[in-house]
């Protein structure tokens, strides 16, 4: 497999993109509707750009879906519209089983890895992994495709679902413990004992109460992470499990929802969190 398709390259796309054109795969994207810093990215990657979508489908066999998790059916919508049948489509978005279910469904006459991605973007020798279950042989296609790249696969077995579920399983902790921690340091410092905070923090290893300069960077990541962790918090619903804190953690993010970078100071992402009033506010000028 030479030609490859993604959509859409945000930084994780591009830096799997860049993974493959280092192993001489070409991959296509489509920059119709898309931002200067998607096109950016995917120049930067070496990726090669398409007129529309419908050619990009008619040249590859394989497309890979990396998008916000809110758009991955209408994503998926898209594609069907073209007819693309007997090929592989990636759904490597970090939504419920349910919701890869409905992509699957929606491209019948492809088949439909359900996929997630688990670690930092490609780049600088960090080396995620992408766990994909579904069809063995268009799996197996997929890790050959990934052979030799800092992209790690690994195969969960048969049934779509599993992938999906793994990734919010996962981010239900990774995710929500940040914003517990930006919670629990702001309501510390509006009372005058974050330094005692910190304090007690750093007796244990690894608390990301002690990561302070992260909590900028959960708000510029918010905009994203707060649509998966609805989706983790309909996931737990799914299984039985108590929802009700996931999605006020979720809720808590969306008052970061106009932070897209991590250029705010702490008392300014503090700010924000705190006041319900001020969640719309552009923190970029602060």
């Amino acid at each position: 497999m030479t030609e490859v398709g993604l959509l859409h390259p945000g930084s994780m796309g591009a830096a799997f993109a860049a993974q493959l054109r280092a192993q001489g795969t070409t991959v296509l994207w489509c920059p119709v509707g898309r931002s200067d810093a998607s096109r950016q990215r995917a120049e930067r990657a070496g990726m090669e750009a398409v007129d529309d979508l419908g050619q990009l489908l008619r040249r590859v066999d394989l497309v890979v879906s990396l998008c916000p998790p809110a758009a991955a059916e209408e994503v998926a919508a898209e594609v069907a519209k073209h007819g693309f049948r007997d090929r592989t489509y990636v759904e490597a978005n970090a939504i419920t089983p349910q919701r890869v279910r409905a992509v699957a469904a929606c491209l019948p006459g492809a088949a439909v890895l359900d996929g997630s991605v688990v670690g930092s973007p490609p780049v600088g020798g960090k080396q995620p992994t992408l766990y994909l279950s579904g069809s063995p042989r268009h799996v197996a296609l997929v890790a050959d495709l990934f052979e030799g790249t800092d992209v790690q696969t690994r195969s969960l077995g048969n049934e779509i679902g599993q992938a999906s579920a793994l990734k919010l399983a996962y981010s239900s902790y990774q995710k929500a413990s940040r914003v517990l921690a930006a919670v629990a340091y702001g309501v510390a410092d509006a009372n005058g004992v974050a330094d005692e905070l910190l304090q007690i923090a750093a007796k244990r290893t690894g608390s990301y109460l002690t990561e302070t300069d992260y909590i900028p960077k959960t708000a510029a990541r918010a905009w994203r992470w707060a649509p998966e962790l609805e989706d983790a918090a309909d996931l737990l619903a799914e299984s039985g499990l108590p929802d009700h804190f996931m999605r006020e953690i979720a809720a808590a993010l969306h008052r970061w929802d106009e932070v897209h970078d991590g250029s705010l100071t702490v008392s300014r992402a503090l700010e924000l969190l705190s006041s319900a009033d001020d969640r719309h506010t552009d923190a970029r000028t602060s």
